[in-house]
């Protein structure tokens, strides 16, 4: 690694032909090397988690008459229905939208949330929030199966309008780049809109607790507030302007937008402003509601507090489970603001015991499952079964409660995901919702010899199995019923049913007609079945009576009982006592509930009495335009499921397709000294998969003598991830003398004309590498590379005599160039990152690099680094330590030819830039050109220390000591340490303010960080260098980094 020139020059030049009156210094092509230094992995990430690719898929591709679907084998029983889902939906929106796509949309579909973690068309981790992505370089949607129809139809539907968005965007708007202006609940709100309309009892709760709380944003609040969830409010805002103005409105707004910008639009479409439009909304909604919630019991009344941020939990609490005697609750929250772990809580007080399991902490696991997973208590009470993601699977981790030891981790044969388990009251058996290939089961897992089950075994859903007391029915929900029909695609709203287990026997139970049923828990005795249901649109609590067949209501809540989706389960009751706990849903955050059973009998209700009202209707209600294109296309009848046709299966050939063009440039310019070329452009292609990438980077600035580019080839494909890259960058130094010369003109007089004398250096940095890295998990990975690399030299005088303004004469000749060096090299890093990240820099956990990389060739010797980072969260504060050696080592490690290091850049000790130093900061020495202050920063190793306490001054209400999340600021105080030294002249290690010797610098001082639009990290920092005496105060320093 050839490091740039530490050592400034403070002298003055005169020749005998001139005085020199400024210099050019120009570095040309390093934006070609795209941060591909020699040490730096396949990701180009010198720090950062890993996608690991667990499994190799044998990708397909079926063809629709408008998509093309990407599946593998484990998906060929469920690819056909997706695929008429989707022909479905593209007849719809075509229509709606009045547009139709380009060209056939691509689909990657995966059979599992694991496996979709896998994928390499989405940048970075993926959570299990994340239900599917669209992306808008080549429209690929991107999604996982769920095992349930209607939500894969949902979801199907909602990444095909942002297909449309973007295609709209990039042929009729101003490119896809219009799409990043478009605030989130503009574009996520219309594509929940139209995939799912405007009855949605979800989105009816979030605005109800919105009215409640008096907490409804405007549209200018929404832009820029994360509290408020774009997905629920924008669906809102849409259903008001569809319901309003009719649906066609919103497609011409959209079009606006993307050839202009939201609030032109809204004007020139609406004919009102964003603010008008905002206020007559919030009144509708609010005047809607506030009907509605007379009569409704507050979410604070329902029961007695007991998981919530005032009791010691966090904002939110889901998924509880009761233990057996009522003692103790499981729930998973993000308490810790970065992960969601698993809790134990004293059932009576709320009061957080202990975490129980947390991928912060424990290598077993990558992450736990918590959108429709809510774990189960051993019969005794001593242990706990969760499920969690595990090296590309879904595994069951049961954990000791006393000791917090994992005593054992499950992986079900046969089951590629696992939803939700159930442990069986006698102890022996797991009842395991799961799906395989894409499809829904039930399955029962014998503990003791590890044998498997399959209890169901059809296409219909089946979720949250719940054991009877006795052991011998589970009860769970599923999307069979009379309202289903999974051959027309058409899906009932979600149902209860029982299953015999000895016999496999399974009977629906006689609820309501309408809404949701979910989450099933049998009563200590048995004979009664409690759920969670919404028959009237709002979600409330239910009991069963199985003797006398009825149904009773427990809550009349004003919001809901609800965990993160509608799907997730949010109530749970002690085997033994009895005793409940609900989540509900207030103030946008989810709180538990304890209720005891004396406040379970409830009142009777006549499933045929309780009509779906308005309360699950987004208003206005009624809608008052038209148009309501949505409305129309979501009912049955209104778009049939295409004709099954026999669709065409391909085997996956890679192809590369240009998938990125940077913004090219090219240009000439002239002037009386010459003619001078630019230009530049960089490309990416890739296959489908992004499992082959090229790179082609080009650029030409000056004489095609500085033309460079790069071109490099990555496969990722498989777990092992490696590639190849050739490269020419070149660098040029350039110096520029004026002088006045007299000379003949060319009629033969003498005058004084200007001389202007050019003197070039280049250097030429050829490469040819090949490099490859491992991930061991998502926090580890081995890499490395081997290649060539040859730095040659050119060096040239070019003279340019002018008169006038014309140019009398050029010349141009070689100097003498140093001779080129050739180096072998190898790397080989270990890198580990189990940091998380705050707005301007890493705030808990750790990370930590070692490399070591050999040269041989014209010169040789080793480079090490030896890089880690701890950061102690003191929620909200942060102590963070740096300790850093990077050092050349053996024969030519001190060579003259090797930039030496040095240890003033302000991202390694802070105080000792380069460009502070002045003459009145060297101490005199015999030698005239010394400068021990400066001196001693320079050598072929440096050690460097830092410690910083990080507080954040502007953020959000859960991490910032100020709710601005505008401009997210992170106030740190500061002390950095270093030393410089090399193989023959050491460091004397002592603290000294004033020396001439090679001693350890350190300074002190305080910076900001700023977050300017996710985009810049800016540092402004003012800093005491203790080892410059001089210096009498501090010195102020700006840099644009990301805090270490």
């Amino acid at each position: 690694m050839i490091w740039h020139n530490a050592r400034k020059y403070t002298g003055s030049w005169e020749d005998g032909v001139g005085t020199w009156t400024g210099f050019r210094l120009w570095i040309v092509g390093a934006a070609l090397l795209l941060g591909l230094a020699f040490t730096v992995p396949l990701s180009a990430q010198y720090f950062g988690r890993n996608k690991v690719q667990y499994e190799d898929f044998d990708f397909r591709v079926l063809e629709t008459q408008h998509f093309q679907i990407y599946f593998y084998t484990a998906e060929s029983l469920a690819v056909k229905d997706p695929a008429l889902m989707l022909e479905r939906w593209y007849s719809r929106l075509q229509s709606a939208l009045d547009h139709e796509l380009s060209r056939k949309n691509p689909l990657v579909l995966y059979a599992n949330h694991a496996d979709f973690q896998q994928n390499n068309i989405i940048g970075g981790l993926i959570s299990e929030g994340t239900g599917g992505v669209t992306e808008g370089l080549q429209n690929r949607i991107v999604l996982p199966l769920t095992g349930l129809y209607a939500d894969n139809d949902h979801v199907l539907g909602h990444e095909l309008v942002h297909a449309f968005q973007y295609d709209i965007a990039r042929t009729k708007g101003k490119g896809i780049g219009a799409m990043a202006r478009l605030p989130l609940w503009f574009v996520e709100g219309m594509a929940e809109y139209f995939s799912v309309g405007r009855e949605d009892a979800n989105t009816a709760m979030w605005l109800r607790d919105a009215v409640l709380h008096k907490d409804m944003p405007t549209l200018e609040k929404l832009s820029y507030d994360p509290r408020y969830f774009p997905y629920r409010f924008g669906q809102a805002v849409w259903a008001y302007v569809g319901g309003r103005w009719g649906d066609d409105r919103i497609v011409r707004l959209f079009k606006a937008a993307v050839q202009t910008d939201p609030d032109s639009a809204f004007v020139t479409v609406m004919g009102i402003s964003p603010d008008s439009l905002s206020a007559m909304w919030i009144r509708e909604v609010t005047r809607h509601y506030e009907k509605q919630l007379e009569g409704r019991t507050l979410p604070r009344e329902v029961g007695r507090r007991l998981l919530a941020p005032d009791v010691g939990a966090g904002e939110m609490n889901v998924s509880p489970e009761l233990s057996p005697d009522g003692r103790y609750v499981a729930f998973l929250s993000e308490k810790s603001l970065f992960t969601i772990d698993l809790y134990l809580a004293d059932a009576h007080t709320g009061k957080v015991l202990a975490k129980l399991a947390s991928s912060e902490s424990d290598r077993h696991f990558d992450a736990i499952r918590f959108i429709r997973s809510a774990g189960s208590w051993s019969p005794d009470g001593k242990q706990f079964a969760f499920v969690v993601y595990r090296r590309g699977n879904n595994a069951i981790i049961i954990v000791d409660v006393n000791t917090r030891k994992i005593t054992r981790r499950v992986e079900i044969p046969g089951v590629d995901a696992i939803e939700d388990v159930a442990w069986s009251p006698d102890g022996q058996y797991l009842a395991v919702a799961g799906t395989h290939g894409g499809i829904s089961d039930l399955f029962l897992y014998h503990l003791n010899d590890g044998k498997v089950r399959r209890l169901t075994d059809d296409r219909y859903g089946e979720l949250q199995p719940a054991w009877s007391p006795d052991g011998k029915r589970l009860a769970f929900v599923t999307d069979r019923g009379p309202q289903t029909d999974l051959e027309k695609l058409t899906y009932g709203p979600m149902q209860i049913a029982l299953l015999d287990v000895s016999t496999g026997k399974i009977e629906r139970l006689p609820l309501f007609p309408l809404g949701k049923h979910i989450n099933p828990q049998f009563s200590p005795d048995g004979k009664s079945l409690y759920f969670v249901a919404n028959p009237d649109g709002f979600s409330d609590l239910y009991r069963y009576d199985f003797e006398e067949g009825r149904i009773y209501r427990l809550t009349r809540v004003a919001t809901g009982i609800s965990g993160i989706t509608a799907l997730s389960p949010c109530l749970t009751v002690a085997r033994q006592t009895g005793e409940m706990i609900v989540t509900v849903f207030e103030k946008r955050r989810y709180i538990g509930y304890a209720l005891s059973p004396e406040q379970l009998t409830g009142e009777p209700v006549e499933p045929a009495m309780l009509t779906r009202s308005n309360a699950a209707l987004l208003p206005p209600e009624p809608p008052t335009a038209e148009k309501q294109l949505v409305m129309h296309y979501l009912r049955p009848a209104a778009s049939p499921v295409p004709p099954d046709t026999a669709f065409q299966v391909n085997p996956y050939k890679p192809s590369f397709k240009l998938a990125y063009a940077g913004q090219g440039y090219i240009g000439v310019s002239a002037d009386r000294f010459g003619t001078a070329l630019g230009g530049g452009v960089n490309l990416l292609f890739a296959d489908v998969l992004n499992n082959h990438l090229i790179s082609v980077g080009l650029q030409l600035n000056g004489s095609f003598k500085d033309a460079g580019g790069q071109l490099i080839y990555l496969n990722r494909k498989k777990r092992f991830n490696w590639g190849a890259a050739l490269s020419r960058i070149p660098y040029r130094v350039e110096q520029a003398f004026v002088g006045i010369e007299e000379v003949r003109l060319p009629d033969g007089s003498l005058a004084f004309a200007q001389v202007t004398t050019f003197i070039r250096q280049r250097v030429f940095n050829d490469r040819l590498l090949a490099m490859g890295e491992y991930p061991l998990s998502t926090n580890r990975r081995v890499e490395g590379a081997v290649g060539f690399n040859r730095i040659s030299f050119d060096n040239e005088i070019e003279t340019i005599t002018t008169f006038a303004g014309q140019t009398l004469a050029r010349e141009v000749h070689s100097l003498p160039a140093p001779e080129a060096i050739n180096l072998f090299q190898a790397s080989i890093g270990y890198v580990g990152d189990y940091s998380y990240f705050g707005f301007t820099s890493p705030i808990k956990g750790s990370r930590y690099r070692f490399d070591i990389e050999g040269s041989l060739g014209t010169l040789d010797f080793a480079t090490v680094i030896a890089d880690y980072r701890q950061y102690f969260f003191f929620n909200p504060f942060t102590l963070a330590f740096r300790g850093l050696h990077f050092g050349r080592y053996f024969k030519d490690a001190e060579n003259e030819r090797l930039t030496p290091l040095f240890l003033g850049y302000e991202t390694l000790v802070r105080g000792y830039s380069i460009g502070s130093f002045e003459g009145k900061d060297c101490s005199s020495t015999d030698d005239p050109q010394a400068c021990p202050e400066y001196d001693r920063l320079i050598g072929s190793r440096i050690a460097v220390f830092n410690a910083e306490l990080r507080v954040p001054l502007l953020g959000t209400e859960r991490f910032g000591l100020v709710n601005f999340p505008v401009l997210p600021t992170e106030l740190a105080l500061f002390f950095d340490a270093g030393a410089a030294w090399t193989s023959k002249e050491g460091v004397k290690l002592k603290f000294v303010r004033e020396s001439v010797e090679r001693v350890p610098v350190f300074s002190a001082g305080v910076a900001l960080r700023f977050n300017v639009f996710g985009f810049l990290i800016p540092q402004v920092y003012y800093a005491i260098p203790f080892q410059r005496p001089a210096r009498k105060n501090g010195l102020w320093g700006f840099v644009l980094a990301v805090g270490w």
